[in-house]
């Protein structure tokens, strides 16, 4: 099973976390069709960054999946892919597409001009990735989602069950990253979150 339109999850990595061989892990979540791929891997030197999103630009190809890039001043886009911006750079927006990372309510006010074409607001639950940080809760996100004139995608602490209520606050859909680079079986995982959206 795939989500074959109108797909919610967004895929981000974290290659540190991946249990097995990555691009592997990239063709098997491809497969399931999400509505986008962010490769963020900031820690990685730009000549190889390059070279992996070039290898992952061609998977994605092969499903029809967007792939979105890492904001980086010094490194050109990849033709076809999109940027992923943090709120401080959004002024210095690439000549492609790009979203953009918020995390106050202000910013997404900010944004309503912009030419982004989605924000990813966070982070809603608790999550590993942001110890010790207080969430901002499904009542921050219903606020951006109003507020917003672009798309709103939901990151942190995103599981199956949580998916329901992140959609009836407004959410355009939701990024998930850890689960998603550690879970045994991402196909299966996928799935779970599609079932969760209602689709079969």
């Amino acid at each position: 099973m795939y989500r074959k339109g109108g797909a919610r999850l967004v895929c981000v990595t974290q290659r540190e976390a991946c249990r097995d061989d990555f691009e592997t892990r990239m063709e098997a979540i491809a497969s399931m069709r999400p509505a986008r791929l962010i490769l963020r891997e900031k820690a990685l030197p730009p000549a190889d960054y390059r070279a992996l999103a070039e290898r992952v630009l061609t998977i994605c190809s092969r499903y029809d999946v967007p792939l979105t890039l890492r904001y980086a001043p010094e490194e050109a886009p990849l033709p076809g892919c999109a940027v992923q911006l943090p709120f401080a750079a959004r002024e210095h927006a690439p000549d492609t597409p790009f979203g953009v990372s918020i995390h106050a309510l202000e910013e997404a006010a900010a944004l309503r001009q912009s030419h982004a074409e989605y924000l990813v607001a966070g982070h809603i639950f608790e999550t590993a990735c942001k110890p010790g940080l207080t969430p901002r809760g499904l009542l921050f996100l219903q606020q951006v989602c109003a507020a917003a004139a672009q798309p709103v995608y939901a990151i942190g602490g995103i599981t199956p069950e949580r998916v329901p209520a992140v959609l009836a606050a407004g959410a355009a859909g939701y990024c998930v990253m850890n689960a998603l680079m550690t879970c045994p079986d991402p196909r299966a995982l996928i799935a779970s979150y599609y079932e969760k959206e209602g689709v079969v």
